[in-house]
């Protein structure tokens, strides 16, 4: 448990000190990219809704085949 300790507080120190050397920026970014950056992310969201929907048809449709295989084998015996 000590060693898992030492390891993360080992590299936890350096990432600060970059982190605090680094600078922070300001963000001037106007309305519209925000705008733009949501719409986006919108296109990106509405890709993966009837992706997510294809995925889980494919797996039903693979399942109920392995089903009636399985009830074929079954039924043969």
């Amino acid at each position: 448990m000590r060693a898992l300790i030492t390891t993360i507080a080992g590299t936890l120190v350096p990432v600060t000190a970059f982190a605090a050397a680094s600078g922070l920026r300001e963000d001037s970014s106007g309305f519209f990219v925000w705008v733009f950056l949501g719409f986006c992310a919108l296109i990106v969201v509405a890709q993966v809704i009837p992706a997510l929907l294809l995925m889980t048809g494919m797996v039903k449709g693979l399942v109920s085949v392995v089903k009636d295989e399985k009830a074929g084998v079954a039924s043969k015996s």
